[in-house]
């Protein structure tokens, strides 16, 4: 995969109650991808960037909420968000603290 890729795969982590919980409890991180990436890029990309050994990767399409303002209807955009499990003993520090 070639470096500018990695770079436009991952879009950024995806920080919630559930993802920290997740993080705790399963040694797993979430992040939010590209709609058009595949599971191989998003282990490739974690792997390049955090130096990090990656046992597996699920993600998840999720369909943008309905929103309205007024009269006016609308939709937010869907996106996609993978679910990274670390093998054993590693860690990526996502807040920095």
């Amino acid at each position: 995969m070639n470096q500018e890729r990695v770079f436009n795969v991952l879009l950024g982590p995806h920080v919630s109650e559930k993802s920290t919980v997740i993080a705790d409890s399963a040694n797993q991180v979430v992040f939010k991808v590209a709609k058009d990436a595949t599971k191989d890029e998003v282990k490739a990309a974690v792997e390049q960037l955090f130096e990090v050994k990656v046992d597996g990767v699920r993600v998840v399409n999720v369909k943008g909420k309905k929103k309205g303002f007024g009269r006016i209807r609308g939709r937010r955009s869907d996106w996609k968000k993978a679910y990274v499990a670390l093998a054993e003993g590693q860690e990526i520090d996502i807040v920095g603290a």
